[in-house]
């Protein structure tokens, strides 16, 4: 799979934002290739919506790396620059007065040719195109960092419907520290969608807009040392190592906690933060952590995303999640993404 090393050194001053802060310098950003033709993601929309949308429906939670033995620790993160962030798009209305959600399921085939799905959350952008996820949702370091395949993004997944449309990927972006040293202090990626789609009874697939425009985008925010709380969402679904089960995968599930810096063990990773948060790895990986949520605009800002979980005080349940620093490198690869622009796959509606 050949991917193009990015070297950005760019402003921040293509979209609305609050606190702006340009990179000093360059960051590395790595282009994954997803499906890159019209023809190749038309094909992929077909294998998700064929048939019922039967793969949606057999999918499993992704198991790779969802557990990390891990330490909470005193340190203070260390921003390497001024903090930033950029403005939320608040989440639509449907013409039946039913609000859009923002999260939602990643979907793609893993290195075992077999269906799978992490969380994933719509985020602001210029070309309103953007899903956050985690960087291992993406693509697979144990297999040579192969792209997965397939991938798409559903918001408001539920028992195989697609209330708001299916999402193919086009590209994602994340730090070459991730591609090329497995450093999972940068296991993040921001993934190009081209604009929704749904299928007809007669395989017809048409245009239902571009994503942020259909059911808003959480903002971003980087380089912030005072976020002593933050909302957790996702879709947990794997067992406590206890053998419990309190997530089925099903429902959007939300936890509220503080945040502090970590060390782990086992997997390399500079400045892991680490938040309160009771899910479970399988399904929560790529859940966002949203600073300043407002529970009446149904938005906040992302900074941060589970990478994995850990039992911290060793009673067999898991009680931390586990996510890279958004630091300006991270702000950067983000950037990057956010002025791509995707399009239509649809064989009918609209194209812009």
């Amino acid at each position: 799979m050949r991917r193009t090393l990015i070297a950005l050194g760019i402003g921040f001053g293509l979209l609305g934002s609050t606190v702006v802060s340009a990179p000093a310098q360059a960051a590395s950003a790595v282009k994954v290739p997803l499906a890159l033709t019209v023809p190749t993601a038309q094909q992929v929309a077909a294998f998700w919506l064929a048939d019922g949308a039967a793969n949606l429906k057999n999918a499993t939670p992704y198991a790779v790396q969802t557990v990390v033995q891990g330490e909470r620790v005193s340190t203070p993160v260390v921003p390497d620059g001024a903090p930033g962030q950029i403005d939320p798009l608040p989440p639509l209305l449907s013409e039946e007065g039913q609000p859009s959600t923002t999260w939602g399921k990643v979907f793609f085939v893993g290195a075992d040719g077999q269906a799978h799905w992490c969380t994933g959350t719509a985020i602001q952008s210029k070309y309103r195109n953007l899903v956050a996820t985690a960087g291992h949702c993406v693509y697979d370091p144990q297999s040579d960092g192969a792209a997965l395949d397939k991938w798409v993004f559903v918001p408001g997944y539920s028992e195989g419907t697609t209330p708001w449309g299916l999402y193919v990927g086009k590209q994602a972006l994340t730090h070459n520290d991730f591609d090329v040293y497995a450093d999972y202090g940068r296991d993040f990626a921001f993934v190009n969608v081209y604009n929704g789609v749904v299928s007809s009874s007669a395989g017809v697939l048409t245009d239902t807009g571009r994503l942020t425009e259909t059911v808003g985008g959480q903002g971003f925010a980087w380089n912030q040392t005072s976020t002593p709380s933050v909302d957790v969402f996702g879709y947990p679904a794997g067992p406590n190592p206890d053998g419990t089960r309190p997530y089925t995968g099903q429902t959007l599930e939300s936890s509220t906690g503080p945040t502090f810096t970590m060390t782990l063990s086992g997997l390399s990773a500079d400045q892991p933060i680490g938040v309160d948060s009771p899910f479970t790895g399988e399904g929560s990986l790529g859940s966002s952590w949203l600073y300043g949520y407002s529970s009446e605009s149904r938005t906040g800002y992302l900074t941060g995303i589970t990478i994995s979980v850990s039992d911290t005080d060793g009673d067999n349940r898991y009680d931390t999640g586990v996510s890279p620093y958004f630091d300006r490198e991270a702000a950067v690869v983000y950037m990057a993404a956010a002025n791509l622009w995707t399009g239509s796959i649809a064989r009918t509606g609209s194209t812009a």
